[in-house]
This record gives C-alpha cells, structure tokens and sequence, in this order.
C-alpha cells in the first residue's frame, strides 16, 4: 500500500532527526578517543558562549544558574533536531541539498573546534565525522522513505523505498547506535582521564602556614542555613567551560611577563616546593542576584601571588595583571590587589584535598574582595602584567566593569522560600559578607515594623561570609521579612534595587511566608 504525501513527509523529517543523532553521537565518540576537548556539542556551544551578548548569557545565568551549560547544551541538541528534520524533508524534495545541511553542521563543528583557544591538531576530526556520517545517513534513509503518490514534482524522482516498518526499524536502529556512541564517548571520556587518576593519588604538602581553627561560634547549624564553609561538592560553578579542562599537572605551568623587569616561569613542582599558605575566602560571582546563591565560603591552599610578582618585578607604569586560562578566558585584576597584603593565592588545594576538576585543577586563583570575573581564573596558566588602557578581559568586552570590587549583601536563608511556618516562636536566619571590609551587623524588619539587630555569628575573618540570626514570634497571616547589612566601614547596605551587570547586584533581601 502506497503510503500518503504527510507519511512521507513524517518519514523525511525522522530520518533526518536520526541522522543527526547518529552523526552527533558517533563525533562525540570520536572526541573521546582523538580529542576529549572536541566534542562537537562543545565546541559549538564554547563558540556560541563566546558569540552570545550579554544580555544572552545574564539571562542564562538568571533563568539557570550554575545548571546554564546543560540547558545550553539541551538547546543545542533540540535545535539540531528540528533542524535536521527540516534537512530531512530538503533531502526529500530536493536532494542532495539535505546533506549538504548536514555538512555544514559538520564543518560549523569543525570551525569553531579550530578557532577554539586550547584547539589541537587533531580537533577538527570530531566534527567532521559527525557532519560526514549524517550526510551519509540522511542520504541513505531518505532513499528508503516507503514508496507513494508523489504531491510535489520532485518526488516523482525513482525511490528505492522500503516497507514503514522495514524503514521504521533502520531510523530507530540509526538513532539508537547514536545515543548508545555518545553515551559510550562520555563514559570514556570520563574513564580515559590520565588527570582524574593523577587528582585522585595527588597529596598535597602540608602549609607552611596554617588557616587558624574554625571558630566555634562560627557556625549555628540551623536547618536550612548555608554551612559556613560550604562543601566541595556544592560549592556554585560559573565559567565558559562547557567541557572541563583536562591539564595535568606534570605539564602544567605558569607564566608571568609583560610589562616586567624580568620574566618568570613557574612548573608544578616549583610551586608545591614553596611554603604555601591556608586561608578562608568567601567567592562571589558577579553574576549573582540579591539573594542569590552564587556565592561559597572555602579554605584553600597556595601561594601569595604578590611573591611571584616581587619576582617579576612589574614596571612603574604597570596597573593590570590579565590572567589567562588554558581554555581562553581572561580576567583583569588590578595590580595593586595583588600585591598587598590580602590572601591573593594561585590555590592548589580547596577545603582540605586538591583543587576539583571543575574549580581549576591543578591550580587556579584566589583573590578576596573581587568579584569572580575580574579575579578567579580557574585552570590559569599566564599572568600579563598590563595596563588597562591596553588590554581588555573577557567579561570587560562583553559590557562589564573593568574593576569588580565586592559590594555589601544580606541574604535570608531560613524560613525557606514558600516554606508554611506554624505561629509561635522560630528562627530567622542567613548569612552576609563584604570581602576585605567585613561585617559588622545584620538588621531584619518583618512588615513594615521597627528594623530589629540580629545576632551575628563569630565571623572567621573579614574574608568570608557570616551567619546571622533572629528569633522571631510568629503571628497568623501572611509576613514579608526583609534584611539589610552593616559593614564594619560603617556602609549601610543600600536599598536601591540594581541588577548584576555591569558590576554586581543591589538591593535588600526579601521573603515572603505564610504563618498557619
């Protein structure tokens, strides 16, 4: 039975959807064995990151926060898929223009893997076997879409057109061994990491100089309180790393030049052979909305930054330093930051064990005060001394302030947000910072009343976060409970709402809930 003009049409666009999988899981299976940096669903997303205004990527970071990459990477999919199902219905009526669709894909894949920062000899193949291998395949199965009464001139063409269930089966069996490759190069990619299995065996020296203890009143160790030192595993990530670099240290190194007296280069082994030293430092990205939960507290071990510069010896007209990551991101830290005495470290280890992967290992830096962008690279490998009327970061040309100095913020943590409290006595709780200045009380106003202090943790130093608390009794009805912050400066946290960009977020802190 000779199937319909729509069933063919249906029959194109799948063939072209499973062409795209087949393709794109077979190039990410080919990244894992060439080139574990060159997935091509990577590739293709570093460059849109890259591409993307700015307004494009707050937004992602708004709507997502720390899980932005998947849902980039999500989208790069879905729009692979209806477009290689459009592909699929040009290759129908008007072949072999489908394939060439899917070789420009291929060749998009192949570019931006070759324009890439860290790129490698070997990694344009990737995407050139995934663009090359869907061609193929759209070709082959759109041959095979089941015979009918052609509705447009071109399907009159001769089709070796096969039973649906015969093509059904083929498209189905196309995208499975896809999915089953691509699944296959991220298992192996994960497996394969000769720099996994070097973290994992890696000890790190013990400090030359020791953090002091935890203070006991530091934490309150309320449910649903941010801990005062947040675990590795949950500390926030946000960078332009879609897949993370794999450096191993053995081969790492850092390089510091520019506007120098002298040049130094410094290997692994040189900097674990120096005395590092332990110190507690709150991170804030800038991108982090009032109240937001881009922000984490850590000890981290390394060496002063401000030692290596006194090496370098930076000019009298010098008042930049651009760091720069092995994957082509760049931050511009003021030099003068870098060399006074705050605990600005090039870290090897966070709370306790070496740097993960996705936090900069094997080494990365540490600067309290800035904000993230301006400040902590991660996987850095060079440091420009610079001015910055000569040189620009990422983030600077993307719409960013130059300098990110850290603004004073409140965050409330408990009541959880649309948590229903019963009336009567609970707690009112969350932490608040300003690196380099510190904090010097919390105020919180239920309704519209009289503003009430808060109790204040023991902060471990002007560097990190600290925890504040109020006990409240709770009356029947609903609440807005706001917080404000004083810093030790004698800066009353304003009110005045802005967002991140360009240099970090303002306002007070608000909740509202409902007491039964």
């Amino acid at each position: 039975m000779a199937a319909s003009p729509t069933s063919r049409r249906l029959a194109a666009a799948a063939a072209g959807a499973a062409s795209a999988v087949l393709g794109a899981g077979l190039g990410e299976l080919t990244a894992a064995v060439v080139a574990p940096a060159a997935s091509p669903f990577a590739a293709i997303g570093s460059a849109l990151i890259d591409l993307a205004p700015p307004w494009a990527k707050d937004a992602a970071i708004a709507l997502f926060g720390t899980s932005d990459k998947f849902a980039l990477l999500l989208g790069i999919a879905i729009v692979l898929v209806l477009v290689a199902a459009a592909a699929g219905l040009l290759e129908l009526w008007r072949s072999p223009w489908g394939s060439v669709v899917m070789l420009g894909f291929g060749a998009v894949g192949v570019l931006a893997a070759m324009t890439r920062a860290d790129a490698g000899p070997l990694d344009w193949i990737p995407s050139a076997v995934a663009g090359i291998v869907a061609a193929v395949a759209l070709r082959m199965l759109v041959k095979r879409v089941p015979a009918g009464t052609a509705s447009r001139p071109a399907e009159s063409r001769p089709s070796a057109g096969v039973d649906r269930r015969t093509f059904i089966g083929w498209t189905a069996g196309a995208a499975a061994v896809g999915v089953l490759a691509a699944v296959g190069g991220t298992l192996l990619r994960a497996g394969a990491s000769t720099v996994t299995a070097v973290r994992q065996t890696l000890k790190l020296p013990t400090p030359a100089v020791a953090a002091p203890p935890i203070p006991a009143g530091a934490e309150l160790d309320l449910p649903g309180l941010a801990s005062v030192v947040t675990p590795n595993e949950s500390f926030y990530r946000i960078d332009t790393a879609l897949i993370v670099p794999q450096l191993n240290p053995a081969e790492w190194s850092l390089r510091i030049h520019g506007l120098v007296e002298n040049e130094v280069e410094i290997t692994w082994d040189e900097l674990l052979a120096l005395p590092l030293e332990e110190s507690v430092t709150t991170l804030t990205c800038v991108s982090n909305e009032v109240g937001g939960d881009l922000v984490g507290n850590a000890v981290w071990l390394g060496y002063p930054i401000r030692e290596l510069l006194a090496r370098a010896k930076p000019t009298s007209d010098a008042d930049m330093v651009l760091s720069h990551s092995s994957d082509g991101f760049t931050a511009s830290t003021p030099l003068e930051v870098l060399q006074d005495d705050r605990n600005a470290i090039l870290a090897v280890g966070m709370n306790g064990e070496p740097l993960p992967a996705e936090h900069g290992f094997p080494v990365r830096m540490v600067v309290p005060g800035l904000y993230g962008y301006v400040s902590a690279t991660k996987w850095v490998v060079e440091l420009e001394v610079t001015r910055f009327d000569r040189a620009r970061a990422y983030w600077t040309d993307r719409g960013w302030s130059e300098r990110g100095p850290i603004k004073l913020e409140s965050r409330i943590d408990v009541p959880l947000r649309g948590q229903g409290l019963k009336a009567g006595d609970v707690v009112i709780a969350g932490v608040a910072w300003q690196q380099q200045v510190g904090v010097e009380g919390v105020e919180v106003q239920i309704d519209e009343g009289e503003w009430v202090p808060a109790r204040l943790a023991t902060a471990i130093s002007d560097d990190t976060w600290v925890q504040w608390s109020l006990a409240w009794t709770a009356e029947k009805g609903d609440h807005v409970i706001r917080c404000r912050a004083t810093s030790k400066a004698g800066e009353l946290q304003t009110e005045d709402e802005a967002h991140p960009a360009p240099d970090g977020a303002t306002g007070w802190h608000w909740r509202t809930v409902s007491v039964f």
